[in-house]
């Protein structure tokens, strides 16, 4: 029987035991959708704090990790993904992990954040030596794993690692890892890789670039993502980098936990329904009315919002969007935490329009399940996105998602059209005011003078494949593209 293809998936957090948003969910759904492909996978984490540390078991001795100070002597802890049996391995160095937040406070990094993922990126291929695992493909996530495939090309040069392939994934290209080049040192490698084909970008040194130039093969996390940072609007500086690499980088849409959104078996709801029995789903959007403290009506269309209160996704549009919207016959529900002035002005929204919008300004997972199957319209006006969760979430409900033309929006929500009854949901391309308001108006529109169309196009969204089974065959092709091309031959 031939062996697993072995996979080392590295990444800074992992749903459930730490998440600060999408990446999390990838690295704790992927791996285990990987298992059942023949794929000895395993996962690499800092171990946190606020983690549950006393559920994981503590591997005998310590592992050295090589540090521009020193060996750092980590202990490390191992459980399994819920759910799963694949290993989850946590490098244990207090100094560097057990703080109050991941990377640090709210709109600040903490200054030690490149001696901390340098950490993580070589105490992940230390431990690979100390386990005896030698992956075919280590597959690294975002910029603070950005040094494991230059590593992999250098210090690991002429050792076993070296075979490895590795595949770097970029979940959002506006976070890179842009330090002082003069924290050279700290990283380990030679000041001639503080080049412009490698570390150097603008006198400042970028991890992400590095990766670019040193890993095996790219991706991103949807196809329309993947085009979009190859351009300047998009490409965050790096568009030329990437454009260079075009015939190695690819975008695999990422899917959704179709077992925790499944609105058949959702705890979190007043009434589960499905596809063939929607009653629920009134039942549903009633419940939330009330929790809102909204008038219960059934009559008139309720769009619900979730998401983090950032420019990024587009909620000062909405917010010069809301005197319109609220003029017309519809109710609103927003859910979300993020910057300060926009918390303000939706508070300050919600005190005025109380008849007809609700601002929660904590998050609440519950809410934002309840939010997702009781609405009938979900509002996504993203600058950018490169792959997005909710409108997924949105569809499997049964909401009709409106969003802007970008990234993974574009790749999983079909505009409806008006003459056949098509489409899964409205998308608008320019990110204005005016354009999302007529958007809003479209939909609203749809619903009183279309409402056939209304649910034939929620019976369309909610068959949908979103799950990680289908995203998990296309990341195994990645993985034995990755490996012909390191080893030159097709694995076996």
């Amino acid at each position: 029987m031939p062996a697993p293809l072995k996979v080392l998936f590295v990444a800074s957090e992992c749903a459930p035991f730490a998440k600060t948003g999408g990446l999390a969910d990838v690295v704790g759904a992927l791996p285990k959708a990987l298992r059942p492909l023949d794929i000895d996978v395993r996962v690499v984490m800092p171990l946190y704090a606020g983690m549950p540390w006393n559920d994981l078991d503590i591997l005998d001795g310590f592992l050295t990790v090589p540090m521009w100070w020193g060996g750092a002597r980590a202990r490390v802890r191992v459980g399994k993904l819920p759910g799963s049996e694949v290993p989850i391995y946590c490098l244990e160095f207090n100094r560097y992990f057990d703080r109050p937040y991941l990377y640090g406070p709210p709109a600040e990094g903490y200054p030690d954040n490149l001696e901390r993922f340098t950490f993580l990126s070589r105490g992940s291929l230390e431990l690979c030596k100390a386990l005896g695992f030698m992956p075919d493909v280590i597959h690294c996530n975002d910029w603070q794993t950005a040094l494991i495939p230059a590593y992999v090309n250098t210090v690991e040069w002429m050792q076993p690692l070296h075979a490895a392939a590795t595949i770097y994934s970029i979940h959002n290209l506006a976070y890179q890892g842009v330090f002082d080049g003069g924290g050279m040192f700290v990283t380990g490698l030679g000041r001639e890789h503080f080049n412009p084909t490698e570390l150097e970008h603008f006198g400042a040194m970028n991890l992400t670039k590095g990766a670019l130039h040193h890993s095996t093969l790219l991706s991103t996390v949807s196809p329309t993502y993947a085009r979009e940072i190859q351009t300047d609007l998009y490409g965050n500086g790096l568009d030329g980098t990437l454009a260079a690499r075009a015939g190695d980088l690819t975008g695999i849409l990422n899917g959704i936990d179709v077992d925790e959104w499944n609105p058949a078996a959702d705890t979190h709801l007043p009434a589960p329904f499905d596809v063939n029995r929607m009653a629920g789903k009134a039942a549903c959007k009633a419940a939330l009315q009330k929790e809102a403290g909204l008038a219960v009506r059934p009559d008139i269309p309720i769009f619900g919002v979730v998401g983090r209160l950032t420019p990024q996704k587009g909620f000062d549009v909405l917010a010069h969007t809301l005197d319109r919207m609220l003029s017309w016959d519809v109710q609103l529900v927003l859910l979300g935490t993020g910057d300060p002035e926009a918390e303000r002005f939706f508070a300050w929204a919600d005190a005025h329009h109380g008849d007809r919008f609700r601002a929660w300004l904590r998050f609440d997972n519950g809410r934002a399940h309840r939010i997702e199957a009781g609405s009938d319209f979900f509002l996504m006006p993203s600058r950018f996105e490169p792959c997005g969760l909710n409108q997924m979430y949105s569809l499997r409900y049964g909401t009709l998602p409106i969003v802007r033309a970008t990234g993974g929006l574009v790749d999983t929500v079909a505009n409806y059209d008006e003459t056949t009854g098509g489409g899964t949901g409205f998308v608008f391309t320019d990110l204005h005011p005016e354009a999302l308001a007529n958007t809003i108006g479209w939909a609203v529109s749809t619903w009183f003078d279309r409402p056939d169309h209304i649910k034939t196009m929620r019976r369309r969204a909610m068959t949908q494949d979103f799950s990680w089974a289908r995203a998990a065959g296309e990341y195994r092709n990645l993985y034995l593209r990755a490996y012909e091309k390191r080893r030159g031959h097709a694995f076996e």
